[in-house]
């Protein structure tokens, strides 16, 4: 709804009307539409149409009993007498822009580009229309797509009258003084403009239970019958700065600043700012954070549209407060720009305005000052649910954190207008996944799971007794996960162990801006009992040297095979390096033909060889035990040879005794080489727990 910056909190209000005994309601309506007494004004036309009877002028009636209803915020009266208006043929074209304006704000946004449309086929020229039709378009995809701020409706202070412009009165934020037409306000009648009691500044206090202590208004002088509201206090408390309407009979009277500095425990006698002019209104005080520079909101001359925010700078020569500057085109529009608060940062203002694109209403909006101080970039809406289609004005943030407090009047209040808590939740990013026996898909407990960072986290989770694990992870950090195994890593059906996959999962949260679960699982392959097969190592015929040779085929086999051992022992070297405790025996086999001395010196030789490699690829030489057992440890023995049908079928049999194979010996190496680090584990999650989901180093490891 327009008022809040045209009327409501800026607070205008002046006597116009006496009563209802007079004679020509046309008349007195238009003196209190006049006066900005909308309130009022609804009831004198609603008399002056039924006495009209002229067409013409009861269409003017209807289109002003619209716009009253309009100013009130009572929306839904608003939208029937703009229509009644445009069926009885009023001429003003703004009639669809208002309902435009109304449906937007009721997050009908296809019926607002409907009446956006029909105001732009009767005034083409008028650029608004096209900028409402874009912000509705754009509502729709934000309200689709909200950021992850939370907003909480701050009921223990809000009552179901308006509650508004929250601002903090204490350097420490324990103090809240905000703007309220509340029961119990000094200026307790009723205004005429909008129907409501007269405003008061009211205060709370944040106690120790975290809880909010009952509004008090502030006493005279600050608070009078007049309206008073839209306060700013200085970090150190020693002035404040708030808007004060007067009210005179058959007078108009400005909102203006007025400034009051602490005396003892109370506030002394307020005084008129000197760049006041009693012609315009002055509201919406702001200041930065050290107290030098004031915004506001004001309607005098010079600015670019209604309403616009203004600067002054306080002189220490003169000790008083410099001439108004315009803040420029980047913030103020041909509309209504107000309720400026600058950061703690002490670049960047925010304001609301009811003309850029947005959600409905007024929407509220953040620009960066550059390096020389001026607002000369975009303004950026700060979308839903920040902005909602309703009026969202009057924002703080609590010092450099991400959270403060807004005013709106959006759905779901207690009342009017409400102040509403926010923050922006921590971005929450975990990576999970499931650990199974890659044989018969049987979960795996108890697997480490390691994961590194690219800002240096090292650290380690095991799996639950179901094989799941999950790990926290922080913001614009890049990760790789991986499992790891030992001795003690056994299940019912893997009684041997496992070992650590080479796989590995990589994760980023660079850039990311909602909380994300990544997913991965891993598969381990159980160590099989007694001897490991890996690929075939190939040998020249009745010799120990290993056949690289890629040209040629094995002879003398029935299975042809690339001759390059090296292949083989490459996925040896790869298998050690994913388990770097274990320690091996590593073994060559002949078949039963020939001398047993001559094949046993070959197989030793044959299995040294291998060892020999694996140590030229960087296994130490203490992880590897080179045996040699020549015909004495048989795959197939003689016998079930003989009862091969064919000379190739035993042939086949004998190569299946011409083998080289592993076991695991023990599962406890440490390379003496290696920096000692433990790697530190995450802590569960603990209800209450204050270090919780904190990395924790193990006493000794590397941070």
């Amino acid at each position: 709804m327009m008022k809040k910056i045209t009327l409501a909190l800026v607070l205008t209000a002046a006597i116009f009307v006496s009563g209802f005994a007079q004679k020509n309601p046309m008349k007195e309506g238009d003196n209190a539409f006049a006066a900005q007494e909308y309130f009022t004004a609804v009831d004198w036309y609603k008399k002056a149409y039924v006495k009209e009877k002229k067409a013409e002028k009861k269409a003017r009636i209807l289109f002003r009993t619209a716009e009253s209803y309009r100013h009130i915020n009572d929306l839904n009266e608003a939208i029937t007498y703009y229509t009644k208006a445009i069926a009885a043929k009023y001429p003003d074209p703004m009639a669809n822009f208002y309902i435009g304006e109304i449906k937007k704000e009721q997050k009908l946004y296809n019926e607002a580009i409907s009446a956006f449309e029909n105001y732009k086929k009767e005034v083409p020229s008028d650029v608004r229309a096209e900028n409402e039709i874009k912000s509705c378009e754009l509502a729709q995809k934000w309200v689709d797509s909200p950021t992850r701020h939370k907003l909480e409706n701050m009921a223990m202070i809000n009552t179901k009258e308006e509650d508004y412009s929250p601002a903090f009165a204490d350097k420490k934020n324990t103090t809240l003084y905000f703007t309220s037409t509340r029961e119990g306000s000094t200026g307790a009648k009723a205004d005429g403009t909008t129907g409501d009691l007269h405003s008061d500044i009211f205060e709370t206090k944040l106690g120790k239970d975290g809880k909010w202590s009952t509004p008090t208004p502030l006493a005279d002088p600050i608070n009078t019958p007049d309206n008073e509201g839209n306060v700013a206090v200085d970090r150190k408390g020693t002035f404040l700065i708030f808007s004060r309407c007067g009210e005179a009979k058959k007078k108009q009277l400005k909102c203006q600043l007025y400034m009051s500095k602490k005396q003892g425990p109370s506030w002394a006698a307020p005084e008129l700012l000197p760049f006041y002019i009693d012609s315009f209104q002055f509201n919406q005080p702001s200041l930065s954070p050290d107290g030098n520079t004031l915004y506001f909101s004001s309607n005098m001359t010079g600015g670019k549209g209604h309403y616009d925010i203004w600067k002054s700078t306080f002189d220490k020569k003169a000790k008083n407060w410099g001439t108004p500057e315009n803040l420029g085109a980047s913030v103020n529009t041909m509309g209504n720009e107000g309720y400026p608060y600058i950061h703690s940062d002490a670049k960047t203002l925010y304001f609301s305005s009811d003309a850029m694109l947005g959600l409905g209403g007024l929407d509220i909006y953040k620009i960066t000052a550059d390096k020389s101080g001026a607002f000369t970039g975009q303004a950026e809406n700060l979308k839903y649910p920040m902005n909602s289609p309703h009026d969202d004005f009057g924002i703080i943030y609590d010092g450099n954190k991400d959270r403060g407090y807004l005013s709106s009047d959006r759905e779901g209040g207690k009342g009017e207008d409400d102040i509403y808590s926010f923050y922006l939740p921590p971005l929450v990013f975990n990576a999970g996944g499931t650990v199974t026996n890659a044989d018969d898909k049987s979960p795996i407990p108890n697997c480490p799971i390691i994961i590194k960072g690219s800002d240096g986290t090292l650290a380690q989770v095991t799996t639950d007794k179901d094989g799941n694990f999950t790990i926290p992870l922080k913001p614009q950090v890049s990760y790789e996960i991986y499992t790891q195994t030992n001795k003690d890593l056994k299940t019912p059906t893997a009684k041997q162990g496992f070992f650590a996959s080479d796989d590995k999962g990589k994760f980023s949260t660079i850039d990311i801006d909602a909380s994300t679960n990544f997913k991965k699982d891993f598969q381990l392959s159980p160590v099989p009992e007694g001897e490991i097969r890996f690929p075939a190592v190939l040998y020249a015929l009745g010799k120990s040297e290993l056949l690289v040779d890629l040209s040629g085929t094995a002879k003398g086999n029935d299975t042809k095979r690339p001759l390059n051992s090296q292949d083989s022992l490459n996925s040896l070297v790869k298998t050690l390096n994913d388990n770097p405790t274990i320690i091996i025996e590593l073994s060559a086999h002949t078949d039963s033909r020939g001398n047993a001395a001559l094949n046993e010196k070959l197989s030793q030789a044959r299995a040294q060889a291998c060892v020999d490699y694996l140590i030229s690829k960087g296994i130490p030489k203490e992880r590897l035990i080179a045996k040699g057992y020549g015909k004495r440890k048989l795959k197939i023995t003689d016998a079930q040879i003989a009862k091969a049908k064919t000379k190739e079928e035993k042939e086949a049999l004998h190569a299946m005794n011409r083998r080289t194979v592993f076991k695991i010996l023990s599962w406890d190496y440490i390379d003496p080489k290696a920096p000692k680090t433990t790697i530190p584990t995450y802590h569960p999650k603990v209800l209450n727990e204050e270090d919780a989901d904190k990395i924790e180093d193990a006493p000794g490891g590397d941070k």
